[in-house]
């Protein structure tokens, strides 16, 4: 049997926690440890996980490794996705794809700028809402900041549109979608409607940067 506790980049095993044959026990410190390496093999030496964001990768890790004790206690609700928002560069993109290596046995998902899929609408149509609706796993990156969709001269709110298809998938199928965006949820409301927004409550996990979180990328 796989030791989920460890694992192996290039010729380097990182320790995620214990593991007794049954039981997996998680460290945050080594999860931390791990997410630092990782990110750099993805994004380059410059990459780094900032102290100040500690609170909200302890919540993102609970999240993805399904801690019933921890999660619970942040009244974080593993059923559902993840809402995650906080200003321009505080690295919400990175982090993103990055959990998705924390549990390599788990289904992931596919982080898909918003934008590309307003691009794609507005080439292809209608059928790429009904793609973006089907049974996959998702995290749309950067929603609010997307184009309108026009497609032949119709108009379409692509991704409000989308987001109540994926409700749908949730609610029958329990297909999980995960979003990052740097608006609030008054902004949300304005730019997909109250319909919108009201689905979003129930589809996901809210989890916010600081307002203040500084820029990474400068």
């Amino acid at each position: 049997m796989e030791n989920p506790s460890k694992i192996i980049e290039g010729s380097v095993e990182y320790s995620l926690g214990s593991f007794d044959g049954t039981t997996m026990k998680y460290d945050f410190s080594k999860m931390l440890i791990y997410l630092d390496a990782k990110g750099k093999l993805l994004f380059g030496r410059d990459f780094k996980i900032h102290e100040e964001d500690h609170k909200v990768l302890f919540k993102l890790c609970n999240y993805v490794i399904r801690d019933a004790e921890n999660c619970k206690k942040m009244g974080i609700d593993p059923g559902k996705g993840l809402l995650l928002s906080g200003p321009v560069g505080c690295g919400k993109t990175s982090l993103m794809k990055l959990l998705r290596y924390l549990v390599p046995h788990q289904r992931s998902y596919e982080v898909i700028p918003a934008r590309n899929v307003v691009f794609a609408f507005n080439h292809l149509g209608y059928k790429t809402i009904s793609q973006y609706g089907d049974h996959s796993f998702f995290c749309f990156d950067d929603l609010g900041v997307e184009p309108s969709g026009k497609h032949y001269g119709t108009e379409s709110n692509v991704m409000g549109e989308i987001i109540l298809s994926r409700y749908e998938l949730f609610l029958n199928h329990k297909v999980k979608t995960h979003i990052t965006t740097n608006l609030n949820a008054q902004e949300l409301e304005d730019r997909y409607g109250n319909r919108v927004r009201s689905r979003m409550r129930e589809m996901f996990n809210l989890i916010s940067f600081d307002s203040g979180a500084k820029d990474k990328r400068k």
